[in-house]
């Protein structure tokens, strides 16, 4: 995997109507547990729960993407190992969003959160309530074991900001 810590993102322009927003999503583990982080309060979407990540760039890779973003908001390395799934979710309010489900590795549990992260929490699937959840992730997630109404609160280490 190239390093892309030097390089500069190149900024799109306005999407047209209607065009989909390509997103790259972290799937972490830690034994059996995955990393998810919360939006910050307020904006659309605010203190929903989703895989760390973020939008691809014109001219980058999802694995590009996923690095970029993992570093801006949680202030360590990820290392892209596999594209596990690739998906579409399409919002009531019509934005349509392609997110690529990367598995990866980070250097470091220890975080340094952005702005863009209210906190981390490392769950078992089983343990995700996807009342909580973004709903571009739920149906991967789903497939991974989460379910609506999990265990509140059984099992979470949470870090806040």
């Amino acid at each position: 995997m190239d390093d892309v810590r030097d390089s500069t993102p190149l900024r799109p322009g306005p999407k047209p109507p209607g065009a989909r927003v390509r997103v790259a999503a972290a799937v972490v583990w830690d034994a059996d547990r995955l990393l998810i982080t919360q939006r910050p309060p307020g904006g659309p979407l605010g203190l929903e729960w989703e895989l760390p990540g973020g939008k691809i760039e014109d001219g980058e890779t999802p694995e590009h993407a996923l690095v970029r973003e993992v570093r801006e908001e949680l202030g360590v390395r990820a290392a892209p190992l596999e594209v596990l799934e690739v998906a579409t979710h399409v919002y009531p309010h019509g934005l349509a969003v392609e997110i690529v489900f990367i598995r990866c590795t980070l250097d470091s549990h220890d975080f340094t959160p952005s702005r863009a992260v209210h906190a981390t929490r490392w769950l078992r699937p089983d343990e995700i309530d996807l009342r909580e959840v973004l709903a571009a992730d739920r149906a991967f997630l789903t497939r991974l074991g989460a379910r609506a109404g999990a265990g509140r609160g059984a099992g979470r280490r949470e870090i806040g900001t």
